[in-house]
């Protein structure tokens, strides 16, 4: 609904904002924060434990009237709110929370339901409410914690390190569900957990980590994407070359999931010139080509070291393409795309953008950002085509 898409738009760089010391926002971040609490702060111990924490009911956490309550003491616990919510008042956004939480319905075998927690799962905003609560709630567990811990959130999972007894923290915790029965957990301590795709153990007071493929998952798939799936899939290797980097401590798992990741591109179809030409482009940025072959521990340090200082050059392009997009100056075009120079046509296409508007008070590149996307233009034999049978590997 257009409400709900208003209040993302308000509510979400607020909660982004607020959120920002105490969220990982992506394996690498949680590795990165990790690496410097093991090795730069000397903080992990041979008796340190990890605690994992899933919500299980993230998207429907609490009535309707609970969730309006909790959002606007978070909004009047933070001054910061005034320049951000663009004078909008904290009353005004309970009405139109009211408007939009109230009347979500849905139809189904012949019956009309209402929902009494919660908002549909598409919607964005229905995220950030959910944000905002168990960024209130997750004090109850912050006040338990010493200063020197490492703690942070990703959406529905928590983790954080514990220099205290077992016993201690399922105290704390216990306590923590009977106070907030509504928050339904699902909790995991030890010296050896998994949070997002990672798994991270630690090694009688060393930090060791690597990529967690979940056993009850199919091996070797690639990830269901629309459009032109081949520049799509191009991104995903390379994206998942880069999470193994920085994940990995090890030398060996990284080259343990380089393989699987070039087999999994083999399996589905693609070509050894295609998984070569990809793996060889993600060891030439960095001039590391000895990399592929080497298993010097070393020298992989220096070369994860380079990726962890290339995802913060990301993030913050992220977060100005962000910043660009709530100003309404992110421009998204799409163009059918089947085979030709799509690298020569971007930059064509970039160039006559700037000579003709190099100069306008909104469209310069100065002041705006265009995305192009390819969509791919599917022929009748395309969808009639049956689909290939899965191919089992055998190692």
């Amino acid at each position: 609904s257009k409400i709900g898409k208003y209040l993302n738009r308000l509510l979400r760089p607020f909660a982004d904002n607020i959120m920002k010391s105490t969220t990982f926002r992506h394996e690498a971040d949680l590795i990165k924060k990790l690496n410097h609490y093991a090795s730069m702060e000397h903080r992990l111990n041979s008796t340190t434990l990890f605690c994992t924490i899933k919500i299980l009911n993230f998207n429907v956490l609490d009535i309707h009237k609970n969730m309006i309550d909790t959002v606007a003491y978070v909004l009047q616990d933070h001054p910061q709110t005034t320049n951000i919510l663009k004078h909008i008042s904290i009353n005004t956004i309970k009405n139109l929370l009211k408007i939009f939480l109230y009347n979500n319905k849905f139809y189904s075998n012949d019956k009309i339901y209402t929902f009494t927690k919660g908002s549909p799962n598409a919607m964005p905003l229905t995220d950030t409410l959910s944000n905002i609560y168990i960024f209130e709630w997750q004090k109850l567990i912050l006040k338990n914690i010493k200063q020197n811990e490492l703690f942070g959130r990703s959406k529905d999972g928590i983790f954080f390190t514990w220099n205290s007894s077992n016993d201690e923290l399922h105290t704390i915790l216990e306590t923590i569900e009977k106070q907030q029965p509504n928050v339904r957990l699902k909790i995991f301590i030890g010296s050896k957990v998994q949070f997002l795709n990672t798994c991270i153990e630690n090694r009688h007071g060393q930090l060791y980590t690597r990529i967690y493929h979940d056993p009850t998952s199919q091996s070797y798939a690639l990830p269901y994407v629309s459009g032109h799936t081949k520049v799509k899939h191009s991104h995903w290797l390379r994206s998942a070359l880069i999470q193994a980097a920085c994940v990995c401590s090890a030398v060996d798992d990284f080259n343990e999931e380089r393989i699987y990741l070039e087999l999994t591109c083999l399996v589905n179809g693609y070509s050894l010139r295609f998984v070569e030409r990809h793996v060889q482009h993600f060891f030439d940025y960095f001039n590391a080509n000895s990399m592929r072959y080497s298993m010097d521990q070393t020298t992989y340090d220096k070369f994860r070291r380079q990726w962890f200082d290339f995802i913060v050059m990301q993030d913050d392009l992220t977060d100005k393409m962000e910043k660009l997009d709530s100003t309404d100056n992110l421009i998204h075009l799409n163009y059918f795309y089947d085979f030709g120079p799509r690298c020569q046509f971007n930059q064509q296409f970039h160039d006559l953008w700037d000579h003709y508007f190099d100069h306008h008070a909104i469209l310069s590149k100065e002041k705006s950002k265009i995305i192009l996307t390819t969509k791919h233009f599917h022929s009748l034999n395309a969808f009639l085509t049956q689909e290939k049978s899965t191919y089992q590997v055998q190692l």
